[in-house]
C-alpha cells in the first residue's frame, strides 16, 4: 500500500489521550525597556510565550496554566538572564518577578547565544499557532506547502483549505483579509516562500473583532517583521530540485531606534511545475445499471513563473502613546501554462468512437498593490484606540490559446478549433476599520470597534474563434461580469474573571450589500441580481481550572460563509471541450454555528471535541449535458460536523522533542430539492507528527509526516493521501548562519485521487504535482545592534498586524 510509510511513521508517534489545558496564572516584573521576555519551562527550556517589556520596563505575561517555569530576558548591550526556578499553582496563581537588574555586555555582544527552543505548534487558549522556522522541512516550501502540513488542515486537488474537516476557511494576511478564495488564493499562497513567514495561527471560533466570514474558521498567515534596535537584515538563498528546478530566495532589511522603524523586504520565487491529472468518465442510461459509454481524458500541465514581491514601510513613533504607520506592498507574478490532454470518448463495449486532442497555451500575469495608514494612540495604561485604513488592487490578465482536433478511429480529422481568449480582471477593495479598548478599575476589559469595505470587481472574457483567416467573436462563451460588495460591521466584546471562571462573550452585527451586473452581448441580454442582509454573529467563551492539572474550556459561536465574486458570475467559463464552468448568482451564504469544548492537562496534551452545523450549505456541483460536465456552484440543505482532535507535545529527551495531533471527524451532508442525491455520511482521520532533534555542536535534525484518510463530501469521495518530509541544518557563521538540506514527500505519496458522483455519470480522478523536493538553503543575519533605553515601540506587535497582503 502507497500510504503504508506515512501511516505506520504516524501510528507509531500518536498516543492516545483523553485530557487537555487553558492558561490561568500571571507573571509580572520590571525589567530594562525594551527586553524581550521568554517565560520557558523549567523541564526542557522550551519557550511558552515572550512579551516585551514596554514603559519603565512594566511587563506581564497572563493566562498560563500551572506549573514550573524560567523567565529568560535578553536586552541589546546587557548579558542574558536567567530566573531561578518558580511555580504557579492554585496557592500562588501570581508570580511577581519584582525588579530584574541586568548586567551591562559591554564587547561580548557577538557572543551571546540564545538556547531557548521555539515549539514547532503551541496550542493556546483560543488559537494553535505553527511557528514556520522551527521546521526544518519548511525551507524552501510554498505557504501553501506549510499550511498542508499544519495540524488540521488538508487541501483539496482545487486548492479548497478545510480546518478540522470543514471548508469554509477565511485567510488573514497579517489580520487582514485576503479577500480571494478558490484559484486566485491558491496562487497567492504558492507564490510566497516560507522564509517570508513567521507564523500561522489557526482559529476555529475567532473573537467577536474578527470578520464573521469563514465558517471553519480563521488562518491567520503572519510575516516577518523585525523587533530588534539598530539596524539589521536577514538574506535567505534556496534552490530546490524536483523534476525541475525551483529557486527561493529574499532580503529584509529593517532600522529602528526610538523614534521610527524603517523596512524594506524582497523576494523572488522562480518555478517549474508539472500537474497530471487523469479523469475516467463512465455514462450509465437512466436506471444506472447499465454503461451507455465511456471518456477517458489524460491532462499533462506544464507550469513555469517568476514571482517577485517588495514590501517596505514606516512606523513613527510621535510619543509614548502614539504610533502613526505607513506600509506599501505589491508584487507581480508572470506564468506560463502549457498543456496538452487527449481525451478518448468511447462506447459500451469500451472501443473508441473518437479522439479529442486539446493543446493549450496561456500566458498569466498577476499584479498586486497595497497601501496601509495606521494610527495607534495610548490614553492610558487601561484604554487605546487603534484606526486602519486600507486599499488594494489585484490586476489579472490572462491570455488562452485552445487547439482542439476531434479524430475519428480511422484517423479522419471530423473537428479543427482554434479558440482564443483574452481575460481580464481587477478587484479594487477599499476597507477603513476603528477598535477601542478599555479596562475597567474592577479588571473588566471592554472592546468595541467599527469596520467598513468596499469591494469592486470587473472581470471580462472575450473568446474568438478562427474562422476564414480572421477572429471572430465567440458569444456564446464571451462574458463581462461586473461585481460590488459593501459590508460595514461592528462588535463589543467583554472580557472578566469570576473567581476562577473566566467569561468573555462578544456579539458582532454585520451588514451586507451586494449587487452583480452582467453585461449582454448580441446573443445574450444584460442580466443583473442584487442582495442586502443583516446578521448577528455572538461568541462566548468559558474557562475554568478544575485543578493545578487540568482545565477546560468551552466555547460557541455563529459565523458565515459568502460565495466567491467568480461563483456567481451566471457565464460559462471554457476549460475543455468536455468541461465547463458556469456561475450561480442565485447562491446563498452558509451559516454555521459551532460549539467546543476543550480540556488540558498540564499544558502538554490537548483534547478537543468541536460540533457545528451549517445551514444553506453550498458545495461544487457537477452535472451533465450530453457527453458535456458542467461544473457549478450550489446550496445544500444541512452539513453537521464533529470532531474529536488530540495534540501533545513531547519531550523523550532532552535532544528530542515532538509535537503529535490527530482528528477524527464526522461530517454528514444533505442535499434538497434537485440535489437531494448529494447527501453523504462519512467518517475520516486526518493525522500530523513532527519531530526535532537536537544534536549538539548547532547541529539539528527534522523528521515529519502527515496523513489524510479516505473523506467524502456531497458529490465527492476523496482517497486517503499524506507525505512524509525530513531535514537537517547546521548553525555556521558564529550561529549568524544556517545551512539546511531537506527533502519533502520522500515516497512521492501526496497525490490526491478520488470519485465524483452526479445524475448518470461517475467520474474517477488522480492528480499529481511536482511534489518531491530536494531543497539545500542558506540563510544569514546581519547588521549592528545597539542598546536605547527609551520606549521600544508605540505598539509594535500591533504594527506586525498592519503589512498588506504580500505574494
Amino acid at each position: 500500500m502507497k500510504n503504508t510509510p506515512i501511516i505506520t511513521l504516524l501510528l507509531l508517534l500518536l498516543l492516545p489521550a483523553f485530557t487537555m489545558a487553558q492558561p490561568t496564572g500571571k507573571i509580572k516584573g520590571t525589567a530594562k525597556e525594551g527586553a524581550t521576555i521568554s517565560l520557558l519551562k523549567a523541564t526542557d527550556s522550551a519557550v511558552v510565550k515572550m512579551a516585551v517589556a514596554g514603559s519603565g520596563g512594566q511587563f506581564e505575561i497572563e493566562q498560563l496554566s500551572w506549573g514550573n517555569y524560567l523567565l529568560q530576558i535578553h536586552a541589546v548591550g546587557f548579558k542574558a538572564y536567567i530566573s531561578n526556578k518558580f511555580s504557579l499553582n492554585d496557592a500562588a496563581p501570581t508570580y511577581d518577578a519584582g525588579i530584574l537588574k541586568l548586567q551591562p555586555l559591554s564587547n561580548e555582544l557577538n557572543n551571546v547565544t540564545v538556547t531557548a527552543r521555539k515549539q514547532m505548534v503551541e496550542v493556546q487558549a483560543d488559537k494553535t499557532v505553527v511557528n514556520v522556522d522551527a521546521m526544518i522541512s519548511n525551507t524552501g516550501a510554498t505557504a501553501l506547502e506549510v499550511l498542508e502540513k499544519s495540524p488540521g488542515i488538508s487541501v483539496d486537488r482545487d486548492g479548497n483549505i478545510s480546518m478540522r474537516g470543514k471548508q469554509g476557511v477565511m485567510v488573514l494576511i497579517d489580520g487582514k483579509p485576503s479577500y480571494l478564495t478558490g484559484a486566485d488564493l491558491v496562487n497567492l499562497l504558492s507564490s510566497m516562500t516560507a522564509n517570508q513567514l513567521d507564523q500561522i495561527e489557526l482559529m476555529t471560533n475567532p473573537p467577536a473583532k474578527y470578520d464573521a466570514a469563514g465558517n471553519a474558521g480563521i488562518i491567520n498567515i503572519k510575516t516577518k517583521k523585525s523587533r530588534q534596535r539598530g539596524w539589521n537584515g536577514n538574506l535567505n538563498l534556496s534552490y530546490g530540485q524536483g523534476k525541475y528546478e525551483k529557486l527561493n530566495n529574499s532580503l529584509n532589511l529593517n532600522y529602528r531606534n526610538e523614534k521610527l522603524n524603517v523596512y524594506l523586504n524582497y523576494s523572488q520565487r522562480h518555478f517549474k511545475d508539472f500537474n497530471n491529472l487523469l479523469i475516467n468518465r463512465t455514462y450509465y442510461d437512466a436506471t444506472g445499471k447499465d454503461v451507455q459509454g465511456y471518456f477517458e481524458q489524460p491532462t499533462y500541465l506544464l507550469i513555469t513563473g517568476n514571482h517577485n514581491n517588495l514590501k517596505a514601510g514606516v512606523d513613527l513613533y510621535l510619543s509614548k502613546q502614539t504610533t502613526l504607520g505607513f506600509s506599501a506592498s505589491g508584487f507581480i507574478s508572470p506564468r506560463n501554462f502549457d498543456g496538452e490532454s487527449i481525451g478518448h470518448l468511447k462506447g459500451a463495449d469500451a472501443v473508441i468512437d473518437s479522439s479529442t486532442f486539446t493543446f493549450s497555451d496561456n500566458g498569466n500575469r498577476w499584479q498586486n498593490a497595497a497601501f496601509n495608514i495606521n494610527l495607534r494612540h495610548s490614553f492610558s495604561k487601561n484604554s487605546e484606540l487603534s484606526a486602519d485604513v486600507d486599499y488594494n488592487r489585484y490586476d489579472m490578465a490572462n491570455n488562452q490559446l485552445f487547439t482542439t482536433q476531434i479524430v475519428q478511429p480511422l484517423g479522419q480529422l471530423t473537428f479543427n478549433e482554434l479558440l482564443k481568449g483574452n481575460l481580464p480582471s481587477v478587484i479594487d477593495i477599499y476597507a477603513a476599520k476603528a477598535d477601542y479598548s478599555y479596562t475597567t478599575s474592577k479588571g473588566v476589559k471592554l472592546e468595541t470597534g467599527w469596520k467598513s469595505s468596499y469591494v469592486r470587481t470587473d472581470n471580462t472574457a472575450d473568446y474568438f474563434l478562427w474562422a476564414n483567416g480572421n477572429w471572430k467573436p465567440d458569444y456564446d462563451k464571451t462574458n463581462h461580469f461586473e461585481y460590488k460588495e459593501n459590508i460595514n460591521a461592528a462588535y463589543i466584546n467583554s472580557n472578566k474573571s469570576f473567581g476562577k471562571l473566566s467569561v468573555q462573550a462578544g456579539l458582532r452585527f454585520e451588514n451586507t450589500n451586494y449587487k452583480g451586473y452582467q453585461r449582454g452581448n448580441p446573443q445574450k441580454a444584460d442580466s443583473s441580481f442584487t442582495n442586502n442582509y443583516n446578521k448577528l454573529f455572538p461568541t462566548v467563551y468559558l474557562s475554568y481550572p478544575l485543578d493545578s492539572n487540568n482545565t477546560v474550556n468551552l466555547n460557541v459561536g455563529r459565523r458565515i460563509d459568502r460565495p466567491a465574486y467568480q461563483q456567481m458570475n451566471p457565464f460559462l467559463f471554457f476549460i475543455n471541450k468536455y468541461t465547463y464552468q458556469v456561475g450561480n448568482p442565485f447562491i446563498q451564504p452558509q451559516l454555521t454555528t459551532t460549539f467546543e469544548l476543550t480540556h488540558t492537562y498540564k499544558n502538554w496534551l490537548t483534547t478537543t471535541i468541536n460540533h457545528s452545523e451549517t445551514n444553506k450549505y453550498f458545495s461544487q456541483i457537477f452535472r451533465t449535458e450530453g457527453e458535456v460536465t458542467i461544473l457549478t456552484q450550489g446550496n445544500l440543505a444541512r452539513m453537521r460536523n464533529t470532531s474529536l482532535s488530540i495534540n501533545a507535545q513531547l519531550n523523550p529527551t532532552k535532544w528530542w522533542s515532538a509535537n503529535v495531533s490527530g482528528t477524527l471527524n464526522k461530517r454528514v451532508v444533505k442535499g434538497v430539492g434537485n440535489n437531494a442525491d448529494f447527501a453523504s455520511d462519512n467518517v475520516s482521520f486526518s493525522a500530523n507528527a513532527n519531530n526535532n532533534f537536537k544534536l549538539g555542536k548547532g547541529w539539528s535534525a527534522e523528521l515529519s509526516g502527515n496523513y489524510n484518510s479516505r473523506s467524502a463530501d456531497a458529490q465527492f469521495i476523496i482517497a486517503g493521501f499524506g507525505q512524509v518530509s525530513a531535514g537537517i541544518a547546521k548553525q555556521v557563521l558564529k550561529n549568524k548562519g544556517s545551512v539546511k538540506l531537506n527533502v519533502r514527500d520522500i515516497f512521492f505519496s501526496q497525490i490526491i485521487n478520488g470519485d465524483i458522483r452526479y445524475q448518470n455519470v461517475r467520474e474517477h480522478f488522480k492528480q499529481s504535482r511536482d511534489s518531491r523536493v530536494v531543497t539545500l538553503s542558506f540563510s544569514y543575519r546581519f547588521g549592528k545592534n545597539f542598546n536605547d533605553n527609551r520606549r521600544k515601540t508605540g505598539g509594535s506587535s500591533e504594527e506586525q498586524q498592519r503589512v498588506g497582503v504580500g505574494g
